[in-house]
């Protein structure tokens, strides 16, 4: 099953090819187009990092164990 991050990764190259050629399409230069293009990329890939970031986990708090710990103090 593909999860967000695998979207997201999906979403990074067909935003730039797609934003890019639509405006180039659109009448734009391509020089203008490719930075348009990368500049939704660029949030693409900041939305994945700061906006909806991979977490890890929280493990759930063992139990205290009924054994000692001994140190070498």
């Amino acid at each position: 099953m593909t999860g967000y991050y695998d979207l997201i990764l999906g979403l990074i190259p067909l935003a730039l090819v797609g934003v890019t050629g639509a405006f180039s399409a659109a009448g734009l230069a391509l020089t203008t187009a490719v930075p348009l293009g990368a500049t939704v990329s660029v949030l693409l890939i900041g939305h994945a990092l700061f906006v909806n970031g991979p977490v890890d986990e929280t493990p759930a708090p063992n139990p205290q164990s009924s054994t000692p710990i001994n140190s070498a103090d």
